[in-house]
């Protein structure tokens, strides 16, 4: 007993292929999503930029206020100190004990004091933080490295100034930015100064940066949401057009099909007619013959051979009959010499049948046609000459078949009564099934009402694209074919004469 084999595990990219519609949906909505995902980008980085710009320049203004303010304290305080300083000389100690106990009591809102250092770095006046009040300080740095005290003598020695630092906040002890304006007092060789903690400034700032990284998070948020309601409105609308489609096409295939059970229908119905009509009589005839001279013989009747030959010629008509049917359904000049003979055949029997002057004509062309292309231009020649017996009323006929670089092209006119007519009244298989044909070779089909004067008509022209010709040289022709080389058929017609090669 054999154990049944194991189902192979599907490969990688069996399991990511995408079918027809997901990569219709995917061709749909990857261009959105990628424009969408870009202009997101886009957005947020200008909204940043923008915002970092407003920050910065609001930042710039708080800063500017504070030093304008700074400043004002300072020129105030120092024009209250002029009366003093102004008349006391450079050892005046007790003029420097005044300025020292007006600068002290010198202090506003929670943080804002007066400070007063000599140029060689000792504390005078603090009265926030008074224990660093008669101590050197000259080597003090901040939690940057910057010397403090250093900066406020050298700014002092230029003149006046602002210094931006560290220092720890008389509520809290925690180090802060603070921005310092400093001025002197050269006589005394003193730095005098007052700083405002500038924290506040940059947690204004800092709140501004979250608000606009939050309105950017919201914006993203938006579009994502836009993008979402877009990609479902596009999958809802890709989903309805796809059921839409597929419930034509379902009608157009169950329409196909009952075209196709038509046409079975329709040839087997004339394939019996043909049968019953032609052969069955036929050789209903011969058998009559036969019997009738199998009674002439026992009776010792000389006129039984005339009976027999007449038998003889019917059963001839069958056979020809039998061939006629035969080459309607599959004729095998197509196949044994080529597409121009099996159309020269086709359009002299259609005269000798219908009484309907024919004209064909070809020109000689070195390739050689694919073999669904000549059953094509075959069956659309047979259509059209049906339509044309049928419909047109034509007393002329004039088919021309020739090869070009393009391809090549089957042209069939006629004098009858128009397309309008036989358009109306071959509505039904007739000239769809020659455009299904064509669409089937990827070929183009053109039909022309003619008018000349009085006289009116009809042109079909079918074009076969250069890819169903195959070029005479290459190995590649068709086992079928190869009898139509080696045996090749003159073809000849009212205008010219020549070997075809189709």
């Amino acid at each position: 007993m054999t154990r049944p084999r194991a189902r192979p595990a599907p490969r990688l990219q069996d399991r990511l292929a995408l079918s027809y519609g997901q990569k219709l949906f995917l061709l749909a909505t990857l261009p959105l999503i990628l424009a969408v995902a870009a202009i997101s980008l886009l957005v947020a980085a200008q909204s940043r930029a923008l915002a970092e710009r407003e920050i910065a320049a609001l930042e710039r203004q708080m800063i500017a206020a504070k030093k304008a303010e700074l400043r004002n304290y300072v020129d105030q305080a120092r024009n209250g100190l002029n009366r003093i300083y102004g008349m006391a000389g450079p050892d005046d100690g007790r003029a420097q004990e005044q300025v020292k106990q007006i600068l002290s009591a010198m202090i506003y809102g929670d943080e804002g004091f007066f400070f007063v250092y000599d140029y060689d770095g000792t504390n005078l006046v603090s009265p926030r933080q008074t224990g660093m009040i008669g101590q050197n300080w000259l080597d003090l740095t901040d939690g940057n490295g910057v010397a403090v005290v250093r900066e406020f003598i050298k700014t002092a020695r230029q003149g006046t100034g602002y210094v931006t630092h560290l220092w720890p906040k008389p509520s809290t002890g925690q180090e802060a930015l603070m921005v310092t304006y400093v001025t002197a007092l050269h006589s005394w060789r003193w730095a005098m100064g007052t700083g405002v903690f500038i924290d506040d400034v940059l947690a204004t700032t800092a709140a501004a940066r979250a608000d606009v990284e939050a309105r950017v998070q919201r914006t993203f948020l938006h579009i994502g949401g836009i993008t979402a309601g877009a990609l479902v409105l596009v999958f809802a609308s890709g989903l309805l057009i796809n059921i839409r489609e597929r419930r034509l096409a379902d009608a157009k295939l169950k329409a196909l099909t009952q075209r196709v059970f038509d046409a079975q229908e329709e040839e087997r119905g004339r394939v019996a007619r043909e049968l019953h009509d032609g052969i069955s009589q036929l050789l209903v005839g011969v058998r009559y013959a036969l019997d009738s001279a199998r009674r002439r013989l026992d009776a010792g009747d000389a006129r039984a051979g005339e009976t027999l030959d007449r038998g003889m010629s019917s059963l001839s008509e069958a056979i020809q009959e039998v061939r006629r049917i035969s080459r309607d359904l599959r004729p095998g000049v197509l196949d044994d010499l080529g597409l121009g003979p099996a159309l020269k055949a086709l359009i002299e029997d259609f005269g000798a049948r219908t009484g309907i002057a024919v004209d064909f004509s070809t020109v000689v062309f070195r390739n050689r046609l694919q073999n669904d292309a000549k059953i094509a231009l075959y069956r659309i020649a047979q259509e059209a000459l049906t339509n044309v017996e049928r419909h047109s009323g034509a007393s002329h006929v004039a088919m021309d078949l020739r090869g070009h670089r393009s391809g090549a092209t089957l042209k069939i006119s006629d004098d009858g009564c128009g397309l309008p007519g036989a358009a109306q009244q071959a509505k039904g298989m007739g000239l769809r099934n020659m455009q299904e044909r064509v669409d089937q070779v990827g070929g183009t089909l053109r039909i022309f009402s003619t008018r000349s004067g009085a006289e009116t008509g009809t042109l079909i022209e079918v074009t076969v694209p250069p890819s169903k010709v195959i070029d005479a040289s290459s190995d590649d022709l068709d086992a079928r074919e190869a009898p139509a080389q080696k045996n090749p058929r003159v073809v000849s017609s009212p205008r010219r004469k020549g070997k075809d090669s189709a």
